[in-house]
């Protein structure tokens, strides 16, 4: 294709990217980013819920198409599709949207559609996973996956539901809009993110869910990743009429094809969550059943491969809280200091800092294989409470926190030999790579641009 249109729907912001293809393969031409602001406080929502407004990442992404160049935009054959995982909206297939002219051609808005109930949601306790059927899969359930959070509304919110014929990840709606899908598709990648999938049959554990009254129909129908979901029914933002459309990916997936050459490299990416992940050996197979003990998952890739990944759920948005702490404080003692200049101070002071004996252990979002483990601060020593000692010691606690689930031991015996770290976090912040170079015994890569847009651009 002369011209790819790759997006990517994440947690904070939209991203699109143009992607072109060149004599020496494919080369990002063009690219666009807005932040989303559309976490919500939804009435329905219980008080460990983490909604998003999807008229506000509809909104976003219309911004963004509309500040890609109009010339190329019209050039634009295959369009490819990411998001973030797990979570899940629902709609009405025959008004999930509303078309209507804008000033770059036709866009649509958001219609008869629910909150996105985001992967970090946590509404779903342990002691009300555990009194869900055991799924017949390599992924356990956690809270914030799609299956889960539809059990939750069956339980303590049935009338939602029935308001509702269509479900999927965020992602998934796009491209039920672009397509006019009656029925949505999933990807194999997101499939297995909302849980109660098994990745050997790719098909959902249907008999299971019906067993316990899951509203089967709402499941989407599932396809392999990399493959057309349908073409666009009307022209977009000047995009032709008849683009193709791939099933939607998973973010993180992308993320991973936009930079992984080798099989023996690993990724680090630190953006609002962290992820450590290795490409599995060709033919490899997951165990039938997740154990339970372990913090590494094997997520589905592209060609049948696996991704072994150690998923956490703290990375920069625990540095965020931290940074939101340091503000409160000071506002509670009548000084205000906006978030973002304290960003750049309290790294300086770390840098300062080359040592700490204070230890940080930051999970203060739990683990999806330790939902109970919250964070901890020990060693603390009267010479040891400076900003400087207190970030460098949190910024540690955040690697060494991914190396407890993902051991270097178990690294080296995959074979890797150097690490690509990337995200936000990491770019953003040299004491976390200094961290990260001191802990991990390989040489470590910056710069490889991961980038879930031009990832799902690829794939294309």
């Amino acid at each position: 294709p002369t011209c790819v249109l790759g997006i990517d729907l994440g947690t904070t912001s939209v991203k699109a990217a143009l992607v072109t293809g060149t004599e020496r393969g494919l080369a990002l031409a063009q690219s666009c980013s807005r932040e989303t602001q559309a976490h919500s406080d939804s009435l329905g929502a219980a008080p460990q819920g983490m909604e998003q407004d999807v008229q506000k990442i509809i909104r976003a992404l219309n911004e963004c198409l509309a500040a890609l160049p109009q010339q190329q935009l019209q050039q634009v054959t295959h369009i490819g599709i990411s998001g973030q995982m797990h979570g899940v909206v629902f709609w009405e297939s025959d008004k999930g949207c509303k078309w209507s002219e804008g000033g770059t051609g036709p866009a649509f808005e958001a219609g008869k559609v629910s909150p996105l109930v985001t992967w970090q949601d946590g509404r779903c306790s342990p002691t009300f996973l555990s009194s869900l059927p055991l799924p017949q899969s390599h992924v356990g359930l956690a809270t914030g996956f799609g299956c889960a959070t539809v059990y939750w509304y069956l339980k303590n919110s049935p009338d939602f539901l029935k308001a509702y014929d269509a479900a999927g990840t965020i992602q998934d709606y796009v491209v039920a809009m672009l397509c006019d899908l009656r029925k949505p598709l999933m990807s194999v990648q997101n499939a297995a993110s909302w849980g109660y999938f098994n990745c050997r049959n790719k098909s959902w554990n249907t008999d299971i869910l019906k067993k316990s009254g899951f509203p089967v129909h709402l499941l989407p129908e599932v396809r392999d990743p990399g493959s057309i979901a349908g073409r666009t029914t009307c022209a977009w933002h000047g995009i032709p009429k008849g683009a193709k459309v791939g099933i939607a990916l998973g973010d993180f997936q992308c993320s991973v094809y936009s930079c992984l050459t080798e099989r023996t490299d690993a990724v680090l990416n630190i953006s609002t969550s962290a992820q450590l992940t290795i490409s599995m050996p060709q033919g490899f197979q997951p165990p039938e059943a997740p154990d339970p003990s372990s913090a590494v998952t094997y997520f589905p890739y592209f060609n049948g491969d696996y991704l072994a990944v150690a998923a956490s759920l703290n990375g920069g948005n625990v540095l965020a809280t931290f940074v939101g702490m340091v503000a409160q404080w000071a506002q509670e003692l009548g000084f205000h200091i906006q978030e973002s200049a304290i960003y750049p101070r309290i790294i300086q002071a770390a840098l300062t800092q080359k040592h700490s004996k204070l230890s940080v252990h930051p999970t203060i979002f739990g683990e999806r294989h330790l939902p109970e483990l919250l964070a901890s601060v020990s060693s603390i020593g009267a010479s040891e409470l400076s900003l400087g000692h207190v970030t460098r010691a949190l910024c540690r606690g955040l690697v060494e926190n991914l190396c407890s689930m993902f051991p270097v031991q178990h690294l080296q015996e995959l074979g890797v030999s150097r690490v690509l770290g990337s995200g936000s976090a990491l770019a953003r912040n040299e004491v976390l790579r200094q961290e990260v170079e001191r802990i991990f015994p390989f040489p470590v890569v910056y710069g490889k641009d991961v980038d879930a847009a031009v990832g799902a651009a690829m794939v294309m």
